[in-house]
């Protein structure tokens, strides 16, 4: 798939996404969205690449909802069914959830709406002093999106979360860094350096079998009910990595005081018990009993 609306490049095991409608800062539309999907499981498929940064070209990061059509920008005529249809920004955020590589925001200016939910799947929010960030949709009229309601609460707390969400005010990036929704918080001219220092050290320096189990283990115990759930999963992790060919490289390249070259790779060598749960059916009705 070609791409329009975002760019795609690469640096060895380093992938930049950037969103380039500087003219409309980046606003998001069903273009962009597509791209954005189509991006993350191309990069998920390919075992070179192990951090993936997402930035905005221009002085935004990302404006929200392009909302050229006035008044009707978040009505969908031609998908009557309410039992059908599909929030697309939640169709973007759980593509991030599934991905086995991790994320870093470089949240560059604006960043509302679409813009700032579709950060909260990713791992790491990293601000420029000059980025603004936003959840406007009751000043909208319209509710949270991109499963923000599940992934803001528990990356802020749901106190700091219903402040957010009930006012729909923008603020800038020293409250957004205050109430732990990004971190560090970067002069603007640090900001692409640092986002990739960090791809640096996750690229050369770990596992990606390790970090992708890492990544999705996390995820699991958000949801769990018990330790209990966490420690079985964890078990599993220990019983199967312990035997594998990056631990034995891990640990050896250790002793011998030598940089690691792991040789496992998500795509083919994700230990039996991974994934530990299916993703469910969008439709209560095909859920089984």
């Amino acid at each position: 798939m070609s791409y329009s609306e975002i760019l795609y490049e690469t640096d060895g095991p380093l992938l930049c996404l950037t969103m380039n409608r500087p003219e409309r800062l980046n606003a998001f539309t069903g273009t962009m969205l597509e791209e954005f999907v189509d991006a993350y499981e191309r990069a998920d498929a390919d075992d070179r690449i192990r951090a993936i940064v997402v930035t905005g070209a221009g002085r935004g990061f990302c404006a929200g909802a392009d909302l050229s059509r006035g008044g009707q920008t978040f009505s969908h005529p031609s998908q009557e069914d309410p039992e059908t249809f599909r929030d697309g920004g939640g169709l973007l955020s759980l593509a991030i959830y599934r991905l086995r590589k991790p994320v870093i925001a470089a949240i560059n200016g604006p960043a509302v709406g679409v813009g700032a939910t579709m950060t909260l799947p990713m791992d790491i929010r990293i601000a420029s002093t000059k980025a603004r960030m936003g959840f406007v949709f009751s000043r909208r009229g319209m509710v949270p999106e991109a499963c923000s309601s599940y992934f803001l609460p528990r990356v802020v707390g749901p106190a700091q979360a219903a402040e957010w969400f009930y006012t729909g005010r923008v603020f800038d990036a020293e409250e957004a860094f205050r109430g732990g929704l990004v971190n560090p918080l970067v002069e603007p001219s640090e900001l692409l350096a640092q986002a990739t220092a960090i791809a640096e050290e996750i690229a050369h320096n770990t596992a990606a079998v390790s970090v992708g189990l890492c990544r999705q283990m996390m995820y699991y115990g958000l949801s769990a009910t018990h330790p209990m759930e966490s420690h079985r999963i964890e078990s599993k992790g220990i019983y199967w990595m312990g035997k594998s060919e990056d631990t034995m490289e891990g640990v050896e390249s250790f002793l011998e005081k030598r940089a690691p070259a792991f040789p496992g790779k998500p795509s083919t060598d994700m230990p039996p018990h991974y994934p530990w749960r299916e993703e469910p059916p969008f439709q209560e009705s095909e859920l089984v009993v």
